[in-house]
């Protein structure tokens, strides 16, 4: 057995010492508006194929055993496992009369859900995923409590996918139920009291299809899922819906495919068919929907890009208010509607505070976040008239509140359960800043920049630079001990909040969709040249990463600009743009990518698509380019075939990995702790070699 094993190592060695993976090229030439692409990795779009797979893993081989030998290497592995244990945690998040929480039980299997009737109780496990499924792969992606908490519906991803399961506990039995509802896509639950729930289903019948969720369902507990009422149908229009119940109606909002124009509905709970009722009608303005209260609709108003709270009377479309105004270069992130307060979250350069104002717009406290930390509202006691908040940042993990509403008196919760611990780290022990930059046109762009106090900013500095800076997202902190290890070796971090994202208003993201997408990567290879010209760091000591859409800014970052990076890892990146209208969600994007059914829309897709703007003369940086196999949000084969142009070009010296994640979606391996810490290890001792090299 060894003679023959030993010769496959050394051939495995060889692979990876040349990182030169030899990729079949089968040349295909598509025309579309008039415009000819070659391309010689069609091939690779099917996944099912044997040659596809045995290729996935030929690229998975050469990548773990790279990943494991840096991984050995560095140390990133014990410090996360050490932080994470050193540090806090949020207290529970309260939903009808239950607080819910999740543990870990065991590192190698699913975290499992919770509940406490009281605070300071000790909970008690209500659903364990594995339990379920025998399966340690499975990932529970949602709990939805009926009205008076006698059921809770559950979501199930099997396999990492955005299709996924529902399934149900009764409380008061203790045990599941046989309900089970499959084909589940980009759904939420919503209870018609404790009868049985509202959801969407998927239709799609291959696995990476066009998107095809357009239809709501109603389920009634005990009934088996062929018998259940279709309430909208939007196939025929392929219409974006989405809906939730409030008190005693259904509430319906269904949007065109151009994502132009918006249709409201309503029907009452108590009848057998819901009928449903159309309040507003074929509207064009671009409000945010905020909340529905006492028959009154709450938006913020599309005039007002900073973000305000208006509302009319849902009989009444034509006669609005503005109840709370908008607060310039205030950006109102989320509003809060308690039975008496309506609580209204914004962030100024990187703080944050939280304004209450009552239901006729006066305003009653400002509470602002300790140390520049962003924060959740876990519940609201009436009784106490106290607002339970957990506060995190980048570097301090979690601190949990008491703040009341009526004094004004803030003071740090503890229980049985949640008990004093030392900080991980002193408060100053990290410098923070939210800083600007200069765009090439002009604009200042946001930049968070994370370091050790006194660090010697000498243009030596290993840094990783961030960015999402799509679909006016809005850019907040993650507490990470991956990160916190990065930065306690000396790191800086940076984020660039690049157009095309939302932490300046509703321009913002304007100012980065459609047509001036490229503004987005424009931003993010500016962000690099200030951080260089700024003596944090250089060339041969930057990396830099993105998921998802972050992954498209990256990936065309690095081929527009190679000469500014060390280091690229993109993660499920959007990297083939000419496919957009062909897989999964991407229909649904048209608005921010553009549409490649028009000609010019088209042309500004592929002026940017990494995939199409690869030269074959180029040395490009070191990368890692990571996907998942069941990512049915971003195929994972526009990662796969990004890497083989990459690779095979005679002019590719530095080293191209492929990582692709096994029975995992668009969020990576995510389904238990020993997973989570492996993919951090990874991606940090990985940027960590190449950083100092």
């Amino acid at each position: 057995m060894t003679r023959f094993l030993f010769p496959l190592f050394l051939f495995a060695n060889a692979v990876f010492s040349q990182q030169k993976i030899d990729t079949k090229k089968i040349s295909t030439t598509a025309s579309k508006h008039g415009i000819s692409i070659q391309d010689d990795y069609v091939w690779l779009e099917n996944t099912s194929d044997k040659s596809v797979i045995d290729w996935v893993d030929l690229q998975n081989s050469v990548c773990e055993q790279k990943l494991d030998e840096l991984v050995k290497n560095y140390n990133f592995s014990f410090k996360i496992k050490d932080y994470d244990y050193l540090s806090t945690y949020s207290m529970p998040s309260k939903n009808g009369k239950y607080f819910y929480l999740s543990y870990r039980v065991d590192k190698n299997k699913p975290s499992v859900l919770y509940y406490k009737e009281n605070l300071n109780d000790l909970g008690k496990p209500l659903v364990d995923p594995y339990d379920v499924y025998k399966d340690p792969n499975v990932v529970l992606s949602g709990y939805y409590p009926s009205k008076n908490s006698k059921y809770l519906a559950f979501k199930i991803s099997p396999n990492g996918s955005d299709r996924q399961e529902i399934k149900f506990r009764d409380f008061v039995n203790k045990k599941y139920l046989d309900d089970v509802l499959t084909d589940i896509k980009f759904s939420n639950v919503a209870w018609n009291a404790d009868k049985g729930i509202f959801y969407k289903k998927n239709s799609n019948k291959e696995f990476f299809a066009k998107d095809s969720t357009y239809q709501l369902f109603y389920h009634k507990i005990g009934d088996i899922q062929s018998k259940d009422q279709l309430v909208f149908d939007a196939t025929q229009h392929k219409s974006n819906i989405s809906f939730f119940t409030k008190k005693n109606k259904l509430f319906v909002l269904e949007e065109s495919e151009d994502e132009t124009t918006r249709n409201f509905y309503y029907a009452e709970l108590d009848k057998e068919e819901f009928q449903l009722v159309n309040f507003i009608k074929d509207d064009t303005s671009n409000f945010d929907f905020l909340n529905i209260a006492n028959d009154k609709f709450y938006f913020s108003d599309d005039k007002y890009p900073w973000g305000n709270v208006c509302y009319f009377d849902i009989n009444n479309r034509a006669e609005s208010k503005v109840l709370i105004p908008q607060v310039y270069s205030h950006l109102l992130i989320d509003a809060v509607f308690l039975e008496k307060y309506i609580i209204c979250k914004y962030k100024n350069l990187g703080k944050y505070y939280m304004s209450i104002y009552d239901y006729t717009g006066n305003f009653i406290r400002k509470f602002e976040a300790p140390h520049s930390m962003d924060f959740q509202i876990k519940f609201y006691d009436e009784k106490t008239s106290e607002l339970f908040v957990t506060f995190y940042s980048y570097t301090i993990s979690a601190l949990n509140y008491k703040l009341n509403i009526t004094t004004g008196a803030n003071d740090i919760y503890f229980n049985d359960f949640i008990q004093p611990k030392p900080t991980l780290f002193p408060f100053n022990y990290f410098e923070t800043k939210t800083i600007t930059y200069k765009s090439r046109d002009n604009k200042d762009i946001p930049i968070v920049i994370i370091h050790k106090k006194g660090i010697e900013l000498n243009g030596n500095n290993p840094t990783l630079l961030r960015a999402y800076g799509g679909f006016g997202s809005v850019s907040g902190p993650n507490y990470d001990t991956g990160l916190l290890s990065f930065l306690e070796k000396g790191g800086v971090y940076a984020f660039a909040q690049v157009r095309g994202g939302g932490e300046k208003g509703k321009n913002w993201h304007k100012e980065g969709k459609g047509f001036k997408k490229i503004n987005s990567i424009n931003d993010f290879v500016d962000a690099a040249e200030f951080l260089i010209s700024e003596k944090y760091t250089n060339p041969t000591k930057l990396a830099i990463n993105g998921g998802s859409h972050g992954g498209l800014v990256v990936g065309a970052a690095m081929t527009q600009r190679p000469d500014l990076f060390k280091v690229v890892v993109s993660e499920m990146g959007r990297l083939d743009m000419s496919t957009l209208d062909k897989y999964t969600s991407g229909i649904h994007h048209f608005d921010e990518y553009g549409n490649p059914n028009i000609k010019e829309e088209f042309q500004s897709l592929i002026s940017y698509s990494p995939y199409h703007t690869i030269k074959e003369d180029v040395n490009y940086p070191t990368c890692l380019i990571i996907t998942s196999e069941n990512d049915d949000r971003v195929p994972p084969f526009q990662s796969y075939k990004f890497v083989a142009r990459l690779q095979n070009r005679l002019a590719q010296k530095n080293p191209i990995y492929l990582k692709v994640n096994k029975i995992a979606g668009h969020h990576g391996n995510i389904s238990n702790y020993e997973k989570k810490v492996k993919q951090e290890s990874e991606f940090f001792s990985f940027i960590w070699e190449y950083l100092n090299k």
